[in-house]
């Protein structure tokens, strides 16, 4: 949650610039907080457990700009953590790091992973009632992983970072002079027996809606999904899903 802190502390900088509604370029900023909920596990080959983790908020910010010269990409960054621990008791042996946790053994792991994409894509089609974009996102993932079992004095840990290269899309919904709408958007690749996921489905109102600045409300639900087979020699089958709630600022 303190690297997303720290991204909205970025993003706020960007917040303070003198940007005329869409006159030159339009911005947005927003910021999420999302009730994941985690499963799976991890090891250094491909014989993974899956642990018990605790639900836990997590946190999300982006900041996109939309301008109107041709040919020349949109730009979007955006920035997730997906931390999780928890306790499990082992029902076989299983090997972490070079050491062996045996089986009815009582460990505890620590996943530490953040996300940031980097997306450039094309508003195909744009108006009130509907808007579909279209393009590839790099998403920068980094982890760190840690397991450790007390009763033997064991620990191990892992760290893996690697972009990977993704299809984007974004669909959106409004209904006119109400200010409500809807909006689908997801990332997805699958290569190299990896496969990542990321999509959002959401409801949002626009209750400010001005020449200076539009606010809209987010409630919604996401999923990620992470499958890697040996980035770094870890393996991770791991998915987060949960509601989140939101807030954007349009300039």
């Amino acid at each position: 949650m303190k690297k997303c802190i720290s991204a909205l502390a970025v993003l706020g900088v960007f917040a303070v610039t003198p940007v005329y509604a869409d006159t030159i370029a339009g911005v947005y900023i927003g910021a999420q907080g999302w009730q994941a909920e985690p499963e799976g596990g991890f090891a250094d080959s491909q014989n993974t457990t899956n642990f018990n983790f605790d639900d836990d908020m997590q946190g999300s910010a982006y900041i996109a700009v939309e301008h109107p010269v041709p040919f020349i990409p949109n730009v979007k960054i955006s920035h997730s953590t997906l931390d999780t621990e928890g306790n499990t008791r082992l029902d076989a042996n299983y090997t972490f790091d070079g050491n062996l946790y045996t089986a009815e053994s009582t460990v505890f792991t620590s996943v530490d992973l953040t996300t940031t994409d980097f997306i450039l894509y094309y508003e195909l089609f744009d108006n009130d009632i509907l808007s579909f974009d279209l393009g590839v996102n790099g998403k920068y993932v980094d982890g760190a992983l840690l397991v450790n079992d007390s009763a033997s004095n064991t620990q191990g840990t892992a760290d893996f970072s690697g972009v990977v290269p993704m299809a984007y899309s974004r669909v959106q919904f409004g209904l006119p002079f109400s200010g409500l709408g809807a909006y689908a958007e997801g990332s997805y690749l699958s290569f190299d027996d990896h496969t990542f996921s990321d999509y959002q489905l959401a409801l949002t109102y626009s209750f400010i809606e001005s020449l200076a600045v539009d606010m809209t409300l987010q409630l919604g639900y996401r999923n990620v999904e992470l499958d890697i087979e040996d980035l770094d020699d870890v393996y991770a089958d791991m998915s987060y899903d949960g509601a989140f709630f939101g807030l954007e600022l349009h300039f």
